[in-house]
């Protein structure tokens, strides 16, 4: 059997992918959780074959919680299963040991055939996304510029961004004049949907946070 474990913070979403793989003679699911921390939490208890994670969830995202699941359970792999196809994600879900990215309006009968592929050691990428993270390239912002174009993307001023980064306003024009350039656009709120478009704004929980105490 393999065994595997769920992510999904809609309970509807989860029940039913339970359901699904309940089908498979050869899947069991061993653990739910309805976030990105009880994720880790079950994995390290249940020690699972395949965790199958989605991005946006209370507490710790999907993608920090595959490095910290890949961490802890190295005989663990995991599956990024996201309504977000964005090529940023894509990049970042590698980059934190995902061995398959799966976009959730993909055909259903898939999903347990990939699960027995990337137990086999396949890595499974969806393919427009693939295609697509390809000819968007890497993240072209620094942290800080990502900070600044999130933190000013529901039309903060100036000095709104100034002092929920702990910035001056000096420094924050800087850096999104900096971000404009580099992605391309007339002004921040092109850059800002344009970043977000491409999943390069996608930051874990907090980080904001973090960032203002630094």
């Amino acid at each position: 059997m393999i065994r595997v474990m769920l992510a999904e913070d809609q309970n509807i979403v989860r029940g039913a992918l339970a359901a699904l793989l309940g089908l498979e003679e050869d899947l069991e699911v061993v653990a739910e959780a309805a976030g990105g921390d009880e994720a880790v939490v079950a994995a390290e208890r249940v020690r699972p074959d395949v965790a199958l994670l989605d991005i946006e969830m209370p507490g710790k995202d999907g993608l920090t919680a595959t490095a910290e699941i890949r961490a802890a359970v190295p005989g663990c792999r995991v599956m990024i299963l996201t309504t977000f196809g964005r090529p940023g994600y894509l990049r970042r879900a590698m980059e934190a040991g995902a061995s398959a990215f799966l976009i959730k309006d993909g055909p259903a009968q898939e999903l347990a055939a990939t699960i027995r592929r990337v137990v086999a050691g396949e890595r499974v990428i969806d393919p427009g996304l693939a295609a697509a993270a390809l000819s968007a390239g890497p993240n072209p912002l620094s942290p800080r510029e990502r900070d600044v174009l999130a933190a000013g993307a529901d039309g903060s001023t100036i000095a709104d961004i100034a002092a929920r980064l702990h910035l001056s306003e000096g420094t924050v024009r800087n850096y999104l004049s900096s971000a404009i350039n580099k992605v391309g656009v007339r002004n921040r709120i092109e850059a800002a949907k344009a970043a977000e478009r491409n999943g390069w704004l996608y930051t874990p929980c907090n980080t904001l946070a973090a960032s203002a105490g630094a």
